[in-house]
């Protein structure tokens, strides 16, 4: 519809522009007399070019042909080069699909070729690292095969549609998410997305150890995605679930919940909110968060932190009304640190303006290997919690210009480098560049169903029914996904790591000055 209409207005704007010319032409070069001819002519041109228009869209309407589903909206009226083409919106069409318990067949499975959005943010090139392992050898059949030992699913895309084989549930609802972010891509991007097969593990600390794979008669990894990785495993990661809604502690959606804390940041500035260092969490999941628990202010000490419990059966119970994200962005400091493995906490936090203070992590998510020590975050040391935050609550009360510096590049990294379309498109590069890998056909297991926005939405109920209308994809994009850059050369990749290191030794060099100092004074 978009190809005929943009045809139909050229040729529109060209034949305009002849008969201007003509009846230009003819008052200036024929004799008076011929005036009435030539313009009888050009109105029975018109009219037999109109009405053979008319013809045709009337006989395509009486076609056999199916009538699509969709609608452009808005409405097209003048049209301007530099306006963008109108956005096709395709609703859900429960009506249908509980009629027959079937997935659409008429939605789009290609999509017209748009030049490419722009650069990609520099976290994408870790893409190219977490698929290094596979760059020589390829993904056999049989690597697939052996990452069903954990998955939770596989996941199957043949001609542009999704089919799910499930193993085991997921806790929660993390598996119902992450395929409903999956098909919401292919809506995106319908098409596009190669042929592939994967296997995907919804538990929070990665498998794969890189030890059992290393060394002449090691057996090739298996490829397995998960939502985090660390520096002794090769699982790959992936946006967590939580972008498209956590509704069991009643988390919104990613895109709605960045407005939120975009306008909740507007409440208090930086200078005006509380000069302390923030945390609340569940500290039963670690060690290490019942680490923290201990640098909270007593009757004797000060550790300049506030860190409180969630009790999340009481917060549901009372409706989440001390949880919302938004109303937390109080302080001028906020904590970071690992539960069982990485959290989902940390966007949210470093998306608040405050200081992020992050406890040394062990693990990592597709878009933290992009955060800047100083620049994003300040580091705390892990063995040594209350003091080291303690000083950098200090440092920053005094150093005020730069501390809020801190807070607002990680703030602007989150809302720029983060929304919702660069994590489409971080999950389109990297499903797009480990199907290159692939030394099989994809094929549709038979023990799996094919699965579209309709199967999931129209039967669900209560808030995963309202989370998933709330980040569907409206319809197909109009433009393509951003240019992902090359892979890291060693040297650059061991100039960043280094770079990064040296910067946080500095930050331990300043502590322990500071410390020294106190010790001597008292």
């Amino acid at each position: 519809m978009q190809q005929w209409m943009k045809r139909y207005l050229s040729h529109g704007s060209r034949l305009h522009g002849h008969v201007k010319d003509t009846i230009r032409l003819g008052f200036t070069n024929l004799p008076a007399r011929s005036h009435v001819l030539t313009i009888f002519f050009v109105f029975l041109l018109v009219g037999a070019l109109v009405s053979t228009r008319l013809l045709n869209s009337t006989a395509g309407s009486q076609s056999s042909a199916p009538k699509p589903i969709a609608a452009v909206k808005p409405i097209l009226g003048h049209i301007d080069d530099n306006v963008p083409p109108p956005k096709l919106e395709i609703p859900l069409n429960c009506s249908a699909f509980n009629r027959t318990r079937t997935c659409p067949r008429n939605y789009p499975t290609t999509s017209t070729e748009h030049p490419s959005g722009p650069t990609c943010p520099e976290y994408f090139r870790w893409i190219h690292e977490d698929l290094r392992q596979w760059a020589h050898t390829g993904i056999s059949r049989d690597m697939l095969e052996r990452a069903k030992r954990t998955a939770n699913f596989r996941l199957v895309v043949v001609g542009g549609k999704a089919y799910v084989e499930r193993f085991r549930k997921s806790f929660q609802s993390r598996d119902t998410f992450t395929v409903w972010g999956i098909l919401q891509l292919l809506r995106k991007y319908p098409g596009k997305v190669p042929d592939l097969e994967l296997m995907f593990d919804c538990v929070d600390w990665p498998v794969v150890r890189s030890a059992d794979h290393s060394g002449p008669n090691a057996p090739a990894p298996p490829p397995l995605f998960r939502y985090c990785g660390d520096e002794h495993t090769l699982d790959i990661v992936f946006p967590d679930w939580s972008f498209w809604g956590w509704t069991e502690i009643n988390i919104k959606p990613w895109e709605s919940l960045l407005s939120e804390l975009r306008e909740g940041n507007k409440r208090v500035k930086w200078k005006s909110r509380e000069p302390y260092a923030y945390w609340k969490g569940n500290p039963a999941v670690a060690q290490t968060r019942q680490d923290l628990m201990k640098c909270n202010v007593t009757e004797t000490k000060d550790w300049n932190a506030r860190v409180y419990a969630q009790d999340w059966i009481r917060e549901s119970q009372q409706g989440y009304k001390q949880s919302d994200l938004a109303n937390q962005c109080i302080h001028r400091y906020k904590i970071y640190i690992e539960g069982s493995a990485w959290s989902v906490s940390e966007k949210y936090i470093l998306a608040c303006n405050s200081v992020t203070l992050l406890v040394k992590p062990h693990y990592y998510d597709f878009f933290t290997r992009g955060l800047e020590p100083v620049h994003h975050f300040w580091p705390v040391k892990e063995n040594d919690k209350c003091r080291s935050i303690k000083f950098a609550v200090d440092w920053g009360n005094t150093h005020k210009g730069k501390a809020q510096a801190i807070g607002k590049a990680a703030s602007e990294f989150i809302q720029e480098e983060l929304k919702m379309d660069y994590v489409y498109d971080y999950m389109f590069h990297l499903l797009n560049e480990y199907a290159k890998l692939l030394t099989f056909k994809p094929t549709v297991p038979r023990r799996a169903i094919e699965l579209c926005s309709e199967y999931m939405a129209c039967s669900a109920v209560g808030l995963e029914k309202k989370f998933m209308l709330e980040s569907m994809v409206k319809g197909p994009a109009n433009a393509g996904p951003c240019s992902i850059l090359p892979p890291y050369d060693p040297s650059s990749l061991h100039s960043i790591l280094q770079r990064r290191e040296l910067t946080i030794k500095q930050v331990e060099l300043w502590e322990k000055k500071f410390w020294d100092n106190e010790t001597r004074q008292s």
